[in-house]
């Protein structure tokens, strides 16, 4: 286990061991599910409708009780714990995010702590810790109330809640799906930050193959029955599909997306040479940026640079090899 960024509690890992779920009429939603998540990891559930993978997070924290297998977080098994106390342990963000809209933002994020027991004033500067960390200046937002956010916002402020009580895991439902796509891509770009500070363990469903590529450090995708087709990080996921169905599932764009994902090596650079007159990118960024420098510049060659001195030329074929 690796401790957060802050100082509070250590991320933990999550196993499903043969993990199975029967509605009571008779429909098998998750059959024999094996799934190991690390700590600290980000991981995206993915597949087509009716998979199994909002079943799947809803029995982590028990919203959803399993049939059948374990349940482990950090080796404990959940369904042997109390499932109120579990859910306080639990941070879990929804696509429409469910604040209180009688109460501020500031009592909303501080739901959790407070019925913890946690003192009001230990309350009022975690909310507004978690307020700042989020991009949301608690002296400008933290009285105001839910209807008085846009929809962004107030996605941000469902983030903040569950990071409260600082949860040994994050459970996300489709997160951002209810808001624009610039919204949606700017609320993405401040969640890899946000994760990049506190390091938590993350399940996050998506139907969004861009959103699980560039979120997720690795991606599990399912087919029906919640039968993992592939666990694997992007790059792995896009440039090898495991099977005709997680190769049909990506799409015959997968080339495209997966130089997104793909960073530039110094094992796929030829030598300098005479690079002159070529355009210029960075050794560590991704392989989508290099070849658009290329489109940009009409040529199939740029010059990899590293802190502005030359090491190495990539060609477009070695691109997509």
């Amino acid at each position: 286990m690796e401790p957060t960024v802050d100082g509070g509690q250590k991320a933990a890992t999550i196993t499903l061991d043969q993990v199975s779920k029967t509605f009571d009429d008779g429909t098998k939603a998750v059959r024999s599910l094996d799934l190991e998540i690390g700590a600290g990891e980000l991981a995206v559930l993915i597949g087509p409708s009716g998979c199994g993978k909002s079943t799947v997070l809803r029995m982590i924290n028990r919203l959803i009780e399993p049939t059948g297998g374990r349940l482990l977080i950090d080796g404990e098994d959940v369904t042997k714990l109390d499932p109120v106390q579990l859910r306080r342990r639990i941070g879990y963000v929804i696509q429409n995010v469910g604040l209180f809209p009688h109460q501020t933002i500031r009592t909303n994020v501080g739901t959790v702590p407070t019925l913890l027991g946690w003192p009001k004033a230990r309350v009022r500067a975690r909310s507004d810790e978690l307020l700042e960390l989020v991009g949301l200046d608690p002296s400008v937002y933290g009285g105001r109330y839910p209807k008085e956010l846009s929809g962004g916002q107030r996605q941000r402020v469902g983030v903040a809640r569950a990071l409260a009580a600082d949860p040994v895991v994050l459970l996300m439902d489709e997160p951002f799906s209810a808001v624009d796509p610039i919204v949606r891509a700017r609320l993405q770009e401040e969640f890899l930050r946000l994760q990049a500070e506190v390091r938590k363990t993350i399940v996050l469903v998506t139907h969004d193959l861009d959103e699980a590529v560039r979120l997720g450090d690795r991606i599990a995708v399912l087919s029906q029955g919640g039968h993992l087709e592939q666990f694997a990080a992007p790059a792995a996921l896009l440039g090898e599909p495991a099977s005709d169905f997680v190769r049909e599932f990506v799409g015959t764009d997968r080339a495209i997306r997966r130089l997104s994902v793909t960073k530039v090596s110094a094992e796929m650079l030829e030598p300098a040479g005479a690079a002159t007159g070529l355009p210029d990118a960075d050794l560590g960024g991704t392989l989508y940026d290099a070849l658009a420098r290329m489109l940009g510049a009409g040529t199939d060659r740029v010059r990899i640079v590293s802190d502005g001195r030359e090491v190495g030329v990539l060609t477009r074929d070695r691109l997509f090899s």
